[in-house]
């Protein structure tokens, strides 16, 4: 455990950025399984606003930090082309 007053702050600010950033990964995760669900289902009519949801909240988890851009992005484009309809 900590003893300077500064790291004993730190721990708690870490502590609470940990939890705050648990929250939003489990958000994107449960938000992922369900496009993937519905592409797996072949759900059509809900594929468009599952999708458009996950990029959403991954974009927005990107915005916090919680994300690295570029990972971000490789989610999105990765679902992106899950959902696109394969040509033969």
């Amino acid at each position: 455990m900590a003893n300077h007053k500064s790291a004993i702050k730190r721990a708690r600010q870490n502590d609470t950025r940990r939890m705050r950033n648990r929250t939003v990964k489990t958000r994107c995760k449960s938000i992922v399984k369900d496009v993937r669900q519905a592409v797996e289902k072949a759900e059509v009519d809900k594929l468009p606003e599952a999708l458009q949801a996950a990029q959403s909240e991954i974009d927005k988890a990107s915005k916090k930090g919680v994300l690295h851009p570029r990972t971000a992005a490789r989610k999105i484009s990765r679902l992106a082309k899950l959902t696109q309809p394969r040509q033969s």
